[in-house]
Formats: structure tokens, C-alpha cells, sequence
């Protein structure tokens, strides 16, 4: 920049100026892509996230949403269900600036108790009864519960009735002699008090035999006798837990590597079915059906996953299919996890995965099973009727 004789300023801009100004800018855009690209690739326990931003969005519900759309366009009141009125805004501004919810009594007591946070688990789908003062939950036994050496004696056996390997008939359809669901237990040592005995507390009801994996026996029994090829896994989780040292906590991450090499020998493997059984006490676990008590099921779904809408689908789905023939029967869709917990229980390996707790550990084996035959019934409908909606008109004919 310079002035000339008649006190005027010009400005001498130099080509090699912009183009360096340009290759800068340049720079900058491919190194700031690039960096967006890296960070969006990543594994999603990888990435940067913040928590508290992620817990403000969380309770932002799509009601809320859509009621703020409608206080701008009057037209989407009238869209409304009958008999149900927007969400108050007030409740929202309370909710999402102290995280508080009127609706919701945990929320004014789960960061003041140590502990609490484990109960932080939200209801999706409810069942009959089924509120946050009876959800299910899991408690970790103490480690010398886990040694085979400690385990209580057995009682009771007498009644349990073991699943036959053969079907009674043969079924209308079946998959050809693929396997195409994979039944395993996580937690595969989860006993019952009815059949240990002297042992009284929810906490210690863990045994190397007589355990969970009965169920598992039992619902192969029942989708092969219906057509449906299964495989059921057999590895002890917890022998290897012991083996390796690790924790009860890394039951999941056990039995994942598990199921993946069970998925990457078997491409057939469509669903994947993780059984476990509730802590809480019969008077939440049973329910009486046609003069007959069955144990009930609840669907759960991993809070962590970060994909579940499929693996939702499909619980509720299963969830509405179990109360139409057997009302009261499910306790509904609920999700878990959170801090301390696994909260992804393996169901980013597949849309058709999913978590059942069938009982807890007051329930026989006897009000099981019907549960599990009721399970078989429902799923098996479901999954041929998927089958049938897959196939192309021209295969029909």
C-alpha cells in the first residue's frame, strides 16, 4: 500500500499473496474433514461425546417436540390421540434444567443415595403392573459364591422335568436343517432358592448345575419341535470368568466373543436369545394363567447400544404378540445400563438380538417352562409369519 503524487492510496496486492491466502484456506478445509471423517469413523465408545449434553438431548422426547410445533401451527393439536393432552412445558423446562421428573420419583432420589444409580432403567413398553418401584434387576454375587467349591446343596429336584431332544412330531415347515437362532446364557450359573438348599438370600442363588441353562434346554426343545433350527451354547461363561480372573462384570464381554465365533461359523444365525432370570421376589415374577402360575417374561433392552431401534421393534413387537394370548404375561420392554453396568448385553451384533428374563429366583422350573412354551408359541408364529412376508409372490406361486 502506497500513496501516489495526488495524496491518493493504492494497494498493491500481490499474486503469490492470494494464491497462498487460497492454498491456506485450502488446508485448513482438507485437514478439518479430515478430522471430522476420522472422529465420525470411529467405534462409538471411541468417539468424544459429553455425557451431560447427551442427558440434556436424552430428555427431550419427541411428545415435546411435537407439542412445541404445535403451539406454532394449532393444526397439530387436532393430530393428538384422543384423551391425551400435550406435555406441559413447564414439567420439560423442570425436567431439563434440574433433571427432575414429577412423573418419576427416582429422579429426586438416585443422585442423593449411593447406589441408587442402579435403578435407573426406563420403561418403553409396560406391562401389566409393571412401574419403577418393581422393575427388574440384576445384583452381582459375591465371589466366593462363584467358587464351584462353595455352592450350596441342592434341593427339590425331584419335579424337574427334563427337555427331550427329539420333537413329538414333525412339524408343517422348517429351516432345512439351518440353525438359525442361537441360544446362550450370560450369566450362566443364575440358580433358583426353591432348589438350594438352606440358602435363603437372592444374592447368593448361583449354582454350577442346576441353573439357567435349563431354560435354554428347554426353549431348543421348543422351537425345533416347531421347525425352527436352534443351537444352544453350552461353554460354562463363569468357568472361564474364573479361569481368566476376571470379574462378574465381564460376563457380557465374555460371552460375546462367544457369540461372535458362533455367528461367524454359522451364517444362518439370524436371532440371537440371551437368557437370565430377575432378582426380585415371586409376587413380581408370577402370575396365574388359566389356573396355571407361570413365571414372567420381561424384555430388556441395553441402554449403551448405540443402534437399538431395531432391537426395540422387535421386543415390542414380541412383547404385544405374548399379551395378546397370554395377558399379564410380559412385563413389558425396558431399557438399562448406565454407568457400572454393561448396558450394551451383546445387541450390536444384531438387529434380532435379544435379552429375556423369564422368572427370578423364587420360580420352579415348572412355572418356567410354561413360560418358555408360551415364548416358543409366540416367537415361532412371528417368525414364520416374517418368513412368509420375505418371500416373493413368484416363490409362492
Amino acid at each position: 500500500m502506497k500513496r501516489d503524487r495526488s495524496g491518493g492510496i493504492i494497494t498493491v496486492v500481490h499474486g503469490s499473496t492470494i494464491i497462498k491466502g487460497f492454498l491456506s484456506v485450502l488446508v485448513m478445509m482438507v485437514l478439518l474433514f479430515s478430522i471430522i471423517g476420522v472422529m465420525t469413523s470411529l467405534r462409538p465408545e471411541y468417539r468424544l461425546s459429553s455425557e451431560s449434553v447427551n442427558a440434556m438431548t436424552d430428555q427431550i422426547s419427541g411428545k415435546m417436540l411435537y407439542s412445541l410445533l404445535a403451539n406454532e401451527n394449532h393444526y397439530f393439536f387436532s393430530a393428538l390421540p384422543e384423551g391425551k393432552s400435550s406435555p406441559k412445558i413447564t414439567q420439560q423446562v423442570l425436567k431439563l434444567s434440574a433433571n427432575i421428573s414429577l412423573d418419576d420419583p427416582r429422579s429426586l432420589l438416585g443422585r442423593e443415595l449411593p447406589g441408587f444409580s442402579i435403578f435407573d432403567s426406563e420403561i418403553l413398553v409396560a406391562g401389566e403392573g409393571t412401574n419403577y418401584t418393581n422393575m427388574p434387576y440384576e445384583s452381582s454375587p459375591p465371589n466366593d459364591v462363584l467358587n464351584e467349591e462353595r455352592e450350596a446343596a441342592t434341593q427339590n429336584l425331584g419335579g424337574i422335568v427334563e427337555p427331550t431332544k427329539e420333537p413329538v412330531q414333525t412339524p408343517a415347515m422348517t429351516t432345512d436343517g439351518k440353525k438359525v437362532v442361537y441360544i446362550y446364557n450370560s450369566h450362566n450359573r443364575e440358580s433358583f432358592l426353591p432348589y438350594l438348599k438352606g440358602v435363603t438370600n437372592p444374592n447368593l442363588a448361583y449354582h454350577s448345575q442346576i441353573n439357567i441353562t435349563k431354560l435354554g434346554s428347554k426353549l431348543l426343545q421348543d422351537l425345533e419341535s416347531k421347525g425352527i433350527g436352534s443351537s444352544l451354547e453350552k461353554t460354562d461363561i463363569q468357568a472361564n470368568l474364573n479361569k481368566k480372573g476376571l470379574s462378574y462384570t465381564k460376563s457380557y464381554q465374555e460371552s460375546r466373543s462367544i457369540a461372535v465365533s458362533a455367528m461367524e461359523t454359522n451364517r444362518d444365525l439370524d436371532y440371537l436369545i440371551d437368557i437370565h432370570r430377575d432378582s426380585k421376589r415371586k409376587n413380581n415374577t408370577t402370575i396365574t394363567i388359566n389356573g396355571k402360575q407361570y413365571a414372567k417374561i420381561a424384555f430388556v433392552i441395553g441402554s449403551n447400544n448405540p443402534n437399538p431401534e431395531k432391537n426395540i421393534e422387535l421386543a415390542t413387537k414380541l412383547h404385544h404378540a405374548i399379551e395378546k394370548k397370554y395377558p399379564g404375561l410380559s412385563r413389558g420392554v425396558l431399557k438399562q445400563g448406565g454407568k457400572g453396568q454393561n448396558g450394551v448385553y451383546n445387541q450390536d451384533l444384531s438387529a434380532n438380538a435379544m435379552l429375556i428374563e423369564v422368572g427370578g429366583v423364587d420360580n420352579t422350573f415348572e412355572e418356567m417352562y410354561l413360560t418358555i412354551d408360551a415364548f416358543a408359541n409366540v416367537f415361532s408364529e412371528f417368525y414364520w409369519d416374517a418368513k412368509e412376508v420375505s418371500v416373493p409372490v413368484t416363490e409362492k406361486k
